[in-house]
This record gives C-alpha cells, sequence and structure tokens, in this order.
C-alpha cells in the first residue's frame, strides 16, 4: 500500500517543483523590472559624475555656396570615405533664377563621432558657409535601460532553459516554451534597439546642400533696359493690331454711311 502511495505522490512532487520554479522566475522578473527603474533614476542622477560616459547622438545641417555644385557633392563624399563614413543618400539638379540657370545639390554623410568636427572643418572648407546648425540629443538614460533590460531578458531565457529540461509533463514543456518565445521575442527587439542607438552613437549625421552663385547679369542696367524695350516695343505693335482690328469695321461703316449721304445729297441738288 505505501508503494501504491509513493508511486503515486512522486510526479506531483515534481510537479509541485516545476511550479515553484515558474513562480520563482516570475518573482525574479518583477524585481528584475524594479531593480532596472532604480538603476535608471540613480545613473540619471549621477550624470555629472566621471563614471558615466554620456551618449549622444549629433547632427549636423550646412549650406555652402560652391563654384561646382556636383564636384562639391563628389568630394564631400571622398571626405566621408577618407574617415570610414559612408554616404547616406546624395543629389544633384538644376536650379533657375529668370534667365539663368544654375545647379544645386544636397548630400547626407555618416562618419564617425570621433571626427565630426575634423570633416564639418573640411566640409566648410569647399566653399562659403551660408547657414550651419549642431545638435546632440543625450540618450543616455534611455541606452542604460535597454541595455539594463537586455541584460536581465538573457538571464531570464537561461533559466526558462534550465526550467524547460526539469519538465516532465506536456503542459509544462508548452508552457515553459511558450514564456521562452515571449523573453526572446524581448531579447530580438531590445537588441534591435540597442544596436539602432549604438549606431546613432557611434556615426554622426552631417547633412549639406550645396548650391552655385547666381549669374550677375545686370551690367549698367543695359540688358534689362534692352529687354524692357523689347517688350515695349511688342505691347505697342499688340496695341495697334487691337485698335486696328476695333477701329476697321467702325471706320469702313462710316465711309459707306458718309458716301451714301453724299450721294443722296448730289441728286438732291440736281
Amino acid at each position: 500500500m505505501s508503494t501504491d502511495s509513493n508511486t503515486q505522490y512522486a510526479p506531483q512532487e515534481e510537479s509541485f517543483s516545476f511550479g515553484n520554479k515558474m513562480a520563482e522566475l516570475s518573482a525574479d522578473e518583477a524585481w528584475y523590472d524594479s531593480d532596472d527603474s532604480s538603476l535608471n533614476v540613480a545613473d540619471s542622477g549621477e550624470s555629472t559624475g566621471s563614471s558615466i560616459t554620456r551618449k549622444v547622438i549629433t547632427t549636423s545641417d550646412v549650406s555652402l555656396e560652391v563654384k561646382d555644385a556636383p564636384e562639391a557633392v563628389d568630394s564631400i563624399g571622398n571626405i566621408a570615405f577618407e574617415y570610414d563614413g559612408y554616404v547616406s543618400s546624395s543629389s544633384v539638379y538644376d536650379t533657375y533664377y529668370g534667365d539663368s540657370e544654375s545647379m544645386s545639390g544636397y548630400i547626407t554623410i555618416r562618419v564617425p563621432a570621433a571626427d565630426h568636427d575634423t570633416v564639418l572643418d573640411r566640409i566648410e572648407a569647399l566653399g562659403k558657409v551660408t547657414s550651419r546648425s549642431t545638435s546632440g540629443v543625450d540618450v543616455t538614460e534611455e541606452y542604460i535601460d535597454v541595455e539594463a533590460r537586455l541584460s536581465n531578458m538573457e538571464k531570464q531565457e537561461q533559466r526558462l532553459q534550465e526550467i524547460l529540461d526539469m519538465a516532465t509533463t506536456v503542459e509544462e514543456v508548452l508552457e515553459v516554451e511558450k514564456e521562452l518565445g515571449r523573453v526572446r521575442g524581448e531579447i530580438e527587439s531590445l537588441t534591435g534597439r540597442l544596436n539602432y542607438l549604438n549606431d546613432r552613437i557611434d556615426f554622426s549625421t552631417i547633412s549639406v546642400s550645396v548650391s552655385e552663385p547666381r549669374n550677375i547679369t545686370h551690367s549698367w542696367g543695359l540688358r534689362d533696359a534692352l529687354s524692357d524695350s523689347v517688350r515695349g516695343f511688342i505691347a505697342s505693335v499688340n496695341g495697334i493690331i487691337i485698335f486696328i482690328g476695333i477701329a476697321l469695321p467702325i471706320l469702313i461703316f462710316v465711309t459707306i454711311v458718309g458716301s451714301a449721304a453724299i450721294f443722296v445729297k448730289r441728286r438732291v441738288w440736281r
């Protein structure tokens, strides 16, 4: 009878152990979340300390006036390559100002953040700077938070794998695998976010607009005066044509009526 009791209660003892492990895991997850929050606040509160390396995303926008826009765009791309950077996007196009035509363009490059200022100085040396702006976004707090959450999720994945090895029933295996899938999804999402932040932090973004100077064609106003004269002459000719078109029918009518009146008057005198 005791043997039957042992065989009856042994599976329940294993199931109870499995349930305790899952409960401990849930409790640890809640503790990790609260620990992340306190760590995050502490780190942000010590932002002036030397122990924390600030995580900053740097972007710059520059407008240049250059002699040759296509050549300037190519030169900026070559500068990026020299510093192990790359071209994110670029374009060159025609622009029109009245009767004059010139070239303009833009280019966006990504360069190592450590070389940002050096690259910017070289770009500005290519022409006349008409505008410049630089901004930095501090993502230190988010970076620490994502990094801590990722570390905790990886620990949970390891513990879930250990619990999976302990599972003895199909229900237990399915329960653990479901939780394991959720945790791995979180790990994938956090890893992607961390990779994105690292890329934006390690490589600064520089966007440059280039344009060629407008051609000066107003020497002593002769060209404008000649253009105005031609336009005035054309307008005068158009006015004359319109006047003739309106006056000619009236003139013909008056001529016919006048001729008829003279003819009648002469007949009466006779």
